[in-house]
């Protein structure tokens, strides 16, 4: 179909008297004409009246063709064939050079946005000015794999949607857009539906979508809100056309959303949205191996669940559309793209980000804090707030691919115990399994398996295990009850024909369990129940769920159609959408995979999640490789598949700090490397840093060296601590804490600065302006803000308190079930004005929904004026268990004459560093106390 523009009655005027002849008499000539003249009959005059009269019929035969052609343009379903585009706004000069349109050159490197953004494409002058936009060459070869100033770039009024209608509704308002021109992409939607919703003061969401036809959305549970927010801190503005967004913080004025800068597009399989950012520092947008803070020079981040080991610049294993953005003035807000679809999300230095997705539509909300700890919140408001996990989650896991024998896991418990090192969970890999198949154990090499879980069940520690989703399909009829019942109940994967998709993954040729269908969920709960009367695991770890394919789409290939060869395909490491997975065409219950690839990992997740509550009976613990947003309801991640250097000791930080941000606390990365050989070094320093990974396990690859030595293991490290923080969450004014990802903070005081180099036995950290205080001595540093260097010998890793903070403790030992019933050690860390605040959560560790039960203890510590005081807010029995044996204050300026405990007089000691230290008190949790000093 051609493309057109709609035409005015006056420019179809125009247009019809270009058609008289040129030597005719104008209008001009007319007036030199002598008037008696006009009274008489004249040929020529004649001709010019047939002429007009001919003229005014024309006219009203275009406006009538005009007018049906509008009616029926305005009623018809979107296009379905392939557009041209528009004709260039260039020409060429008679000697055959490009005429640019003189705005193109105006408009500065940095807000150029990329009229030709596939990858791999060497973007000539001609290629460019057929999608109607400007050329500039530069220097550098734009090229797959490398970003830079696109060459060819949006003209300031590339055309786009007009916002045609707007009208108030009950939550928002309602938009009609259209479009009038045709993009370079097929299917064009040209009519569009645009809901805004103001569902709280500090949240808004937009969804622009298709009334004719209804489209994919991604399904997960997000709340439904039935009134506008009475106080919004937001207002909405709309350009009419070009169509743009505008969204305002009220406060302060900053603008969060600009869409205006540059074109939408909507079309069938490529929607594109452009927005301003406030300011460069940018987080989130997982999952990528980078530094916390994004680069907004040119960085293109793809995303598209992929099995690949970590490495910079390609898709990972999840799909995390959200970013938090910090404002210049020390406020922050949140974006979330509800959408599935394979992604580009294009970062520029103006600064800006461009949204490209393939399919779905356009769904997002908006997030104002206005601090980034409130922003996160209300993401997870969204999506859902992560679980709590079962408390030996958080202690000490050991894992390794090639164990080869249960016997030789045994040993190595054996040999953790008489060493006295703490650990709470042997894993295995996949060579537990009978041939790699599910849900089945060597009998030979691991017939002492079932034993060996026993066993660690009498020693208060748990035991974990893989599983892939594909299933075997090669095993004789009747002999394998998860593939046979899989097909008797139709719960696997099919290819465009209907046929079972048939892959390849350890166990040879599978199946591909389609988790989108609940009786698929039903089917694994069933097979882990099945293997769990055999070997009562603890726990479930689910791998190889993005989902992970040896063939690109299945045995017989993919079809050549448009799911698999979209117009335009993202940055995809392959280069096609069924590299190393099922094809994109292939079928699913409540879509095709071209939709919901990347919500693979989440349903299997979900499903293991609910199998292991009925199994159990307590709270899952699940780790999953694959993720995507609402995703720490059900499981925690780790960071995948990486190796023993020391880079990957350094960006498991920023990892880290992500997945917090992304509402998965359960987090961490492979201790001393998964693949290649450690050294003792590199161990040593990655387990002082993993024992402050929320989620800490210890894995090794298959057939490397492991490094066993005892005192290599005996620096590891327990805290009982939930939540890890970036430095700039609670240093909002503090710029220079915007780029930290080398260091991290621990709840709101515990600063941890680990050594991430070798050979150092020092670490240079940045302290935020105040006091703080040596963890292990209670020595005090003030700082004014600046970088400070730390000794940093072999066995220590460097943590300070920040002032003001009260951080209960307890002694480590060989599992958290016996260190949970130590006594507490309670820190203090005194303000300079003598203040200090803290809390602690106490539940029984195991029982599910104790919050919403009132199945836990709550109690709030005050320190002000020289006395402690231990208010409980919530009690239960599991604090009657617990007692407070010793409280240490830091910053005591001056030795006190006498302590008191409950107004009875009490023992302590005080040190040169102003450290009071009170002990052998023997206070019980669930009741009040005071401590005083004078």
């Amino acid at each position: 179909m051609v493309s057109y523009k709609r035409l005015t009655p006056e420019e179809v005027h125009f247009a019809g008297a270009a058609l008289l002849d040129p030597d005719e008499t104008t209008d001009t000539d007319l007036k030199e004409v002598n008037p008696e003249l006009l009274l008489l009959p004249q040929s020529r005059r004649c001709s010019i009246t047939v002429a007009l009269l001919t003229l005014g019929g024309l006219i009203v035969v275009l406006f009538g063709i005009w007018l049906l052609g509008t009616i029926f343009w305005l009623h018809k379903p979107p296009s379905t064939e392939p557009h041209r585009p528009p004709p260039p706004a260039v020409a060429k000069s008679p000697n055959g050079t490009w005429l640019q349109p003189e705005p193109c050159s105006q408009i500065p490197e940095a807000w150029r946005f990329d009229c030709y953004p596939e990858r791999g494409a060497v973007v000539t002058e001609e290629m460019c000015h057929a999608r109607n936009c400007c050329f500039i060459q530069r220097s550098q070869a734009k090229t797959s794999g490398r970003n830079g100033v696109p060459w060819c770039f949006y003209t300031p009024d590339y055309p786009s949607y007009e916002l045609v209608s707007i009208t108030d509704t009950e939550i928002g308002k309602v938009g009609k857009l259209l479009r009038n021109k045709k993009t370079y992409y097929p299917k064009d939607i040209d009519a569009l539906q645009m809901e805004v919703l103001y569902e709280e003061d500090n949240r808004l969401r937009v969804k622009i979508t298709d009334p004719a036809e209804k489209r994919y959305e991604v399904p997960i549970d997000v709340p439904v809100v039935q009134k506008k927010a009475p106080n919004p801190s937001y207002t909405v503005d709309f350009i009419k056309e070009p169509f743009g967004l505008i969204v305002k913080r009220t406060q302060t004025g900053t603008v969060l959303l600009n869409t205006s800068i540059a074109p939408l597009f909507y079309a069938d399989q490529f929607l594109q949205m452009s927005t301003l950012l406030p300011s460069r520092f940018i987080y989130g947008l997982g999952e990528h191996r980078s530094n916390f803070l994004h680069d907004v020079q040119w960085n293109t981040l793809t995303m598209w669940a992929r099995d690949v080991p970590p490495m910079e610049l390609t898709n990972l294993y999840g799909v995390h559309p959200f970013y938090l953005s910090m404002e210049s003035d020390g406020m922050a807000h949140g974006f979330f793209m509800l959408n599935s679809n394979a992604m580009d999300v294009a970062l520029q230095p103006a600064p800006a980000l461009t949204w490209r997705m393939i399919g779905g539509i356009l769904d997002f909300y908006i997030f104002l804090g206005p601090d980034p700890s409130s922003v996160i919140a209300q993401y997870l408001d969204v999506v859902g707030k992560p679980a709590m996990p079962i408390f030996w989650a958080l202690g000490y896991h050991l894992c390794r691919w090639g164990y080869k024998t249960s016997n030789k896991i045994w040993n190595v418990v054996k040999e953790m115990r008489n060493y006295g090192i703490p650990q709470d969970v042997q894993w295995n890999d996949i060579d537990y399994m009978d041939h790699a198949l599910d849900f089945t154990y060597d009998t030979v090499n691991f017939s002492s398996l079932p034993d060996l879980v026993k066993d660690l069940h009498r020693h208060d520690q748990h035991y974990v295990m893989i599983l892939d989703p594909g299933i075997s399909n090669s095993q004789l009829p009747g002999s394998y009850w998860p593939f046979d019942e899989g097909m008797k109940r139709g719960i696997f994967i099919n290819d465009s024909n209907g046929d079972v998709l048939i892959g390849k993954v350890w166990p040879g040729l599978t199946a591909f369990p389609d988790f989108s269908n609940p009786d698929t969920h039903e089917w694994w709960y069933q097979n882990l129940k099945r293997f769990h009367e055999k070997v009562p695991f603890d726990g479930v770890w689910i791998d190889m769920n993005e989902p992970s394919n040896f063939f690109d789409g299945s045995l017989n290939g993919c079809p050549d159609n448009e799911l698999e060869n979209p117009p335009y395909t993202p940055g995809i490491l392959g280069g096609t959408l069924k590299a190393k997975t099922v094809c994109a065409s292939a079928r699913q219950k409540i879509s095709t995979h071209y939709n919901i690839h990347s919500l693979y990992g989440l349903m299997e997740a979900k499903a293991t999640e609910s199998a292991l509550r009925k199994i159990t009976n307590k709270r899952p613990f699940v780790i999953s490789r694959s993720t995507f947003p609402s995703q720490g309801k059900y499981s925690g991640h780790w960071l995948g598949d990486n190796r023993s250097q020391w880079k990957d000791l350094a960006t498991s930080i920023p990892g880290m700090l992500t997945f917090n941000i992304l509402g998965i606390p359960l987090i961490g990365a492979d201790i001393c490397g998964f693949g290649g050989s450690t050294t003792e070094e590199l161990c040593v320093r990655w387990t002082q840093l993993g024992a402050f990974y929320p989620f800490s396990r210890n894995h090794n690859s298959i057939d490397e060296q492991i490094n066993t030595k005892p005192d290599c293991m005996e620096i590891y490290v327990h805290f009982n601590i939930i939540t890890v923080c970036a430095v700039l969450f609670r240093f909002l004014t503090d710029e220079k804490t915007y780029g930290i990802d080398k260091q991290f903070l621990w709840g709101k005081s515990l600063l941890v600065t680990p050594v991430l180099e070798a050979g150092r036995d020092y670490v240079v950290g940045y302290f935020p302006k105040g006091l703080w205080y040596d963890f292990h001595t209670g020595d005090s540093l003030i700082s004014s803000g600046e970088e400070i260097n730390l000794q940093a010998p072999k066995d220590k890793i460097n943590l300070h308190l920040r002032e003001g903070s009260v951080i209960p403790t307890q002694r480590p030992n060989a599992t958290l079930w016996v260190s949970s019933g130590q006594p507490l050690h309670l820190i203090v860390s005194l303000s300079e004005d003598g203040l200090a605040k803290g809390d602690l959560f106490w539940d029984d560790g195991e029982t599910l929904d104790t919050y919403e039960k009132d199945q836990y203890a709550y109690i709030y510590f005050t320190v002000e004026q020289n006395t402690m005081t231990s208010e409980v807010l919530h009690n239960h029995e599991e604090a009657t268990y617990i007692t407070v044996e010793t409280v240490s204050f830091y910053g005591v300026k001056t030795e006190p004459e006498n302590v008191t405990v409950n107004s009875q007089e009490a023992a302590f000691t005080y040190r040169n560093n102003q450290v009071l230290t009170v002990t052998d008190l023997g206070l019980n949790l669930s009741h009040n106390f005071t401590i005083s000093w004078m």
